[in-house]
């Protein structure tokens, strides 16, 4: 049985790692604290695995990645075993020392970056379809051309290009995360926090850290994560003057960290949580700063997963009803919220509300839920039950995804 089939549902995958290990369903649910019928409804179908913590345990008494785990990350798009098109590429750049990356390039100014810059981020945080071959096209290329402009910088011009290079390595780690390269993002993540770290400026510091505590917590390191996150709010907190940009850093390393702290079981999650309250009213409205999506929407949105990763499905979902989703934040941060509020109706089960969130999923994002675990695994098991009121609209979504009949 290929653990890659792409039609497993995590329980299937959970049994036949199981079984690989030579593991009872008994020794299974001892090493995680759950009752062996707890297994034996997870291997079954009977009831969905969604809460983090609870899938890194698996991984760790299964001795297995969260790839095999769940077909792809949690929270991302990448699923078995294919490499994007662009990631040869991109690791190749990367693998250059930085010195290297500028050869043969010649007059990249401060303003041409930072126009390249913020187009590719315009382009994968709004455009629908094909960012990812848009964006992975363009990332070795604006690389070389960031140390290039680092490299001929003038005084004046280099803090700019520094805050622009490290916006760069930021949307490397995000792209990469998404696409299945846990150890390429982090190279990024690393190589960008060594550039704010030597600049010695703490809203910079603050940004690249973010970055790499989203790189940690995706790759099931929480208590890293935790650990960066609680020492960068330590030695980066901001004046009471300080800009709105270093507020939002400061604000989303306490939402960064407050995941993390509730995926670890650590007792500081919701502290972390009301010290992202209290930055937000320094920054204002939903702005977006070092593309964290900092502001009161993603606040709101982050009580919700805080409150889902704890089990408290009901109360999650009242929650989201009073939330109201900013049509300007970037599509990926709005469509990651769209399948955690789907994924939370699955678990009530109710399917009618499950098979609606899916069919707007669709329409929204139609690129970035191919590839979700998530969708995969509500559509998946929707297919087991269809019902005459939603069947004609789950089959759609179903062939977009890529389920043959």
């Amino acid at each position: 049985m290929p653990i890659n089939g792409e039609l497993f549902s995590i329980g299937q995958r959970i049994k036949w790692l199981r079984e690989r290990r030579g593991m009872s369903q008994k020794a299974l649910g001892d090493f995680i604290g759950r009752s062996e019928n707890w297994v034996y409804k997870i291997e079954h179908d009977r009831m969905p695995v969604d809460r983090v913590p609870v899938l890194l345990a698996l991984c760790q008494a299964l001795r297995c990645s969260m790839e095999d785990l769940t077909g792809g990350y949690v929270s991302g798009i990448a699923t078995g075993d294919a490499e994007h098109d662009h990631v040869p590429a991109i690791r190749q750049a990367l693998s250059l020392p930085s010195s290297l990356l500028p050869l043969h390039i010649e007059g990249v100014t401060a303003d041409d970056f930072e126009e390249a810059v913020a187009d590719a981020w315009k382009v994968y945080e709004t455009q629908a379809e094909a960012r990812y071959r848009d964006v992975g096209g363009r990332l070795p290329n604006l690389l070389r051309q960031g140390h290039a402009a680092l490299r001929d910088a003038t005084s004046e011009d280099e803090p700019a290009i520094l805050r622009q290079l490290i916006s760069l390595y930021g949307l490397h780690q995000i792209w990469l995360r998404r696409v299945g390269e846990r150890t390429l993002a982090r190279i990024a993540a690393d190589r960008g926090l060594a550039l704010a770290d030597n600049a010695g400026d703490s809203a910079l510091l603050a940004a690249a850290s973010w970055n790499l505590s989203c790189v940690l917590t995706s790759a099931g390191d929480v208590a890293d994560s935790l650990e960066l996150a609680r020492q960068t709010i330590a030695q980066c907190k901001p004046t009471e003057d300080a800009s709105p940009e270093h507020w939002s850093a400061y604000g989303a390393l306490h939402l960064q960290g407050a995941v993390a702290a509730v995926r670890a079981n650590s007792p500081v999650a919701w502290d972390l949580y009301r010290g992202a309250q209290q930055a937000v009213k320094r920054v204002g409205g939903d702005l977006n700063h070092w593309h964290t999506c900092f502001g009161p929407t993603n606040v709101a949105m982050h009580e919700v997963h805080l409150l889902a990763e704890e089990g408290d499905v009901s109360e999650a979902l009242r929650v989201a009803d009073s939330v109201q989703v900013n049509p300007e934040l970037p599509l990926e941060r709005r469509t990651r919220y769209l399948i955690e509020v789907m994924n939370l109706n699955r678990v009530q089960r109710d399917d009618y509300a499950t098979v609606h969130i899916l069919g707007k999923l669709k329409n929204q994002s139609p690129e970035e839920i191919v590839f979700s675990p998530l969708v995969r695994e509500a559509v998946a098991e929707l297919l087991k039950r269809e019902k005459p009121l939603w069947r004609d609209d789950l089959r759609e979504v179903a062939k977009h995804v890529g389920f043959t009949a």
